[in-house]
């Protein structure tokens, strides 16, 4: 069982303040320094830092986060946030609505959650607390909203899970569009119940003509062709994810050179940050790969195996099992960081029992979604906290409770139509 003292000694660097990567690189030496020696290990060391480190395949994560922070600096976000409201402005909780839109539509750009999140605090608070709407609902449609950005392509965690269990990105992306979509469809309805649940009077605005909607289409149409040439060439099989990765950087570029928004010093920190944030992830992912393959010489997927089919052998009594597990991690760990601990766990598991490992990617991803708002790690709440000083952090964790229960609705769902996952890879 020296898995089990493995898990102890990350989740206690963890706690000690030791960055993630650091954490499980230096628990998974030790541990198969331990069990086939000191040279091996080393030799092991190498290898995965070195063959991965030179993976044309891991190239998509700078360009994604490239592509990202071209997006943020041109200021897409105000133009997707105006066309949702002018859209949504005249139903009650038609601004809080707007956000949950506009939150798919920058994560169909950003990748990032945490990004989406700030990016939309800054546009979508103001008006919402102008207009009548409680800072429970404001901040809570803005933290739950931002959680899209991890699920809707391209994600970054859907290409850190396609890198872990060695499975097609492209397809990964084209699995999270419709239950991002569901996802959307699903937070407005958690705004209506929690205008219900609160008998909270929003001010609506005025429906505007027919007309003056379609026009405000127009700030989003650099958007919608970014999206579609990046997911239209790799569902066509014109280009793979990581040619799509480079042509999305490319595309956001050009999308900041016509808005006006590029100057040589934001393009400087553009590229230092794209260049910190690459490099966090690569020692993440590499420290996670170490320890993979010590929890694997350490027989933890057979144990694992024994222990949860101790439960029922049925793939949906497993996968609920699952669930449950990642409902308790979300409480005490960030959403990387548990997948990283948990899929080079999890995955030989299913995989074994049938089930599809395009499918359970989507179905990891939409229930670390929960952990980003839920207390007391919920990374999206202490990002809108930093943003919005004077909202308190007890006030947002509220506001997600209504959004927080449609996830797990959407979780059931996707369990019961896997189609709803796999239909647009399949069609490829």
């Amino acid at each position: 069982m020296e898995w089990v003292v493995g898990i102890a000694a990350v989740l206690a660097l963890i706690a000690l303040g030791v960055p993630i990567a650091f954490a499980m690189a230096a628990a998974g030496m030790a541990g198969v320094a331990y069990i086939i020696g000191v040279a091996p290990m080393l030799s092991m060391l190498g290898q995965v830092y070195f063959d991965n480190g030179m993976s044309y395949t891991l190239s998509v994560m700078p360009l994604f986060v490239l592509m990202g922070n071209f997006v943020v600096q041109a200021g897409l976000a105000d133009e997707l946030y105006a066309t949702s409201n002018a859209w949504l402005r005249h139903r009650r909780g038609g601004l809080a609505m707007a956000t949950v839109v506009a939150c798919g539509g920058f994560s169909s750009v950003c990748g990032s959650s945490l990004a989406t999140a700030a990016t939309m605090a800054r546009v979508a608070m103001g008006p919402m607390r102008r207009y009548g709407y409680s800072d429970q609902l404001a901040a809570g449609s803005i933290a739950a909203g931002g959680t899209l950005g991890i699920l809707i392509p391209p994600s970054i965690v859907l290409v850190l899970y396609g890198l872990i269990t060695r499975q097609d990105i492209g397809k990964l992306f084209l699995a999270g569009i419709l239950p991002g979509i569901v996802g959307i469809i699903g937070y407005m309805i958690a705004v209506r119940l929690s205008l219900w649940w609160t008998g909270e009077q929003a001010e609506t605005l005025p429906k505007l003509p027919l007309a003056e909607r379609v026009r405000s289409l127009k700030g989003v149409v650099g958007v919608l062709v970014l999206f579609s040439v990046v997911m239209g060439g790799i569902y066509l099989g014109v280009f793979t994810a990581t040619e799509a990765a480079g042509i999305g950087a490319g595309g956001a570029f050009l999308l900041m050179l016509a808005r006006r928004r590029f100057g040589w010093a934001q393009l400087w920190t553009i590229l230092v940050d794209t260049a910190k944030m690459s490099c966090i992830m690569f020692f993440v992912l590499f420290g996670a790969i170490m320890f993979s393959n010590f929890v694997n010489l350490a027989g933890l997927p057979n144990d694992l195996r024994e222990m949860i089919l101790a439960v029922g052998t049925r793939p949906e009594v497993v996968l609920l099992t699952i669930f449950a597990i990642y409902l308790v991690l979300g409480a005490v760990l960030e959403s990387i960081s548990m997948l990283l601990l948990t899929v080079p766990i999890f995955y030989p598991l299913v995989e074994a029992l049938g089930v599809d490992l395009i499918w359970f990617g989507i179905f990891v991803v939409v229930a670390i979604e929960i952990s980003l708002i839920t207390p007391p790690v919920g990374m999206n709440v202490f990002v809108l906290k930093t943003i919005v000083r004077d909202v308190d952090t007890n006030t947002v964790f509220k506001g997600v409770i209504p959004f927080v229960l449609i996830d797990i609705v959407r979780v059931f769902i996707l369990m019961a139509v896997p189609s709803l996952a796999l239909i647009i890879p399949q069609s490829m």
